[in-house]
């Protein structure tokens, strides 16, 4: 892995740390952010804060539907199979 990997890898990290609602509480201050557009860096910066949040968001809907849809799948696979039932006689 290259430098620039690594360095991505600590970011990634290090955002993963930090919880959806700590960032969703910045999402309204970074979008207006965004929306008053200037050529600056501080502009830039808001704007990759703001895909940043944005992207926490998404990698957690996504986490979280898949998660259910395993529960959903994992219930319907436990079930035994209709028809007859398995039973056994006792004497």
């Amino acid at each position: 892995m290259n430098s620039l990997e690594n360095s991505l890898n600590k970011i990634a990290e290090n955002i993963l740390h930090i919880d959806e609602a700590s960032l969703t509480s910045l999402w309204e201050k970074y979008k207006n952010k965004v929306e008053q557009f200037s050529a600056s860096p501080e502009w830039e910066k808001a704007i990759i804060i703001f895909s940043i949040i944005n992207a926490v968001r998404a990698k957690n809907a996504i986490f979280n539907e898949k998660l259910l849809n395993n529960k959903a799948s994992e219930k319907t696979t436990t079930k035994r199979p209709q028809g007859k039932p398995y039973l056994k006689l006792v004497k």
